[in-house]
């Protein structure tokens, strides 16, 4: 099978990337040395081509019914157009079929951007259950996503659009979208520093791209954006949490919303699994001896057997890090299986990062 490619594909291999296959998708994975890529964002400025993931209109009278019912978190809380929230969307066992962000346009109008590995079967998903309240559902083929990310970033950003829309975008909230110069442009992201993620048509996304390049702001690829993420506690879809796990076993119950006279899909599982007791509990790990912590290793501790869900060696701390899944209950001294010998790791609160510094802990 063919790969897809994204609108900026030409533009990463005149850059010089490392392409490779991502979930169907030829991205590329660094254009030089990822932990300079790494160091970059967390620094400075870098940006990421997140193309890849699909924009989808949501628009009908009974639009915020079908999201209410949809999601696991509430949308509720979404009044204020341009106002984001980060959801699982669950099956019957509450088990997590994607974690996405949707927007809030107007009672008529959400949009939702979910991952690229699970695009096809989130919109028929979605689509499946929209036919119910008669929700058209669109997918938006006609934009493009990037990603600017780091301390510097927003002002970076800010510096290239109309000078009359400028106040407006700095003072956007975080979790918060705005529109400027046919830019939908969220004050979002998936690296744990402050940045914009800004979804355009796609005949600007080049020429935006290289104006970001022109005041400074550095290409970063998958490799980098794995890292930083990885740092910053958040979660990778289809490795930390998939439809066999819960968002309660995967350390994502605070985005539940188990408000009073919603249902929503997977609601009943998750109750259920709340009053007989969380089974797996997911831990942050942090390897202070020689060794990279990579997912799939074994894991020894008190209350079981487990593995590493996600594992990588932290540019910012220098040393790796990982999530891991272990029975409930108290861990007491946790070892990873490493090449045929078992090394003591230690446990940690996550995240492991913030505003670009060692938390307090790790």
């Amino acid at each position: 099978m063919s790969l897809a490619f994204t609108p900026l594909h030409a533009l990463h291999r005149e850059l010089g990337a490392r392409m490779v296959d991502f979930g169907g998708w030829e991205m590329p994975l660094n254009y030089g040395s990822q932990i300079e890529e790494h160091h970059t964002v967390r620094r400075a400025a870098g940006m990421f081509d997140v193309s890849h993931m699909a924009v989808v209109d949501l628009q009908g009278t009974a639009v915020r019914m079908l999201l209410r019912y949809l999601l696991a978190n509430s949308v509720d809380k979404l009044r204020a157009p341009g106002k984001a929230l980060y959801s699982c969307m669950l099956n019957q066992k509450g088990g997590v079929i994607d974690d996405l962000i949707t927007y809030f346009l107007d009672e008529q109008h959400f949009r939702m951007v979910v991952n690229a590995a699970t695009r096809d079967h989130d919109l028929a998903w979605i689509r499946a259950h929209a036919a119910d309240f008669e929700v058209e559902v669109t997918e938006r083929k006609d934009l493009a996503m990037i990603a600017v990310q780091g301390p510097q970033a927003r002002e970076r950003v800010i510096a290239l659009l109309p000078e009359a829309d400028r106040a407006c975008v700095e003072a956007a909230s975080r979790f918060t979208a705005v529109a400027s110069d046919g830019l939908f442009i969220a004050r979002t992201g998936y690296t744990g520093e402050d940045g914009f993620e800004i979804v355009l048509p796609v005949a600007r996304a080049e020429p935006f791209w290289r104006q970001l390049l022109d005041v400074g702001v550095r290409p970063a690829g998958l490799g980098a954006r794995d890292t930083l993420r990885l740092e910053a506690g958040m979660n990778l879809y289809g490795q930390d949490m998939d439809e066999d796990s819960t968002p309660l076993e995967a350390g994502l119950a605070w985005t539940v919303a188990f408000d009073e006279g919603r249902d929503f899909i997977g609601r009943g599982a998750l109750e259920q699994q709340r009053s007989s007791g969380v089974p797996r509990q997911m831990l942050g790990l942090v390897l202070d001896q020689k060794g990279v912590l990579r997912h799939g290793q074994q894991i020894d501790a008190m209350c079981g057997k487990g593995e590493i869900l996600s594992g990588s060696f932290a540019p910012t701390l220098g040393k790796s890090i990982a999530f891991a899944r272990l029975p409930a209950g108290d861990p007491g001294e946790v070892r990873v299986q490493i090449r045929g010998r078992f090394l003591t790791v230690r446990v940690v609160n996550y995240p492991f990062v913030r505003a670009g510094k060692p938390a307090a802990g790790v």
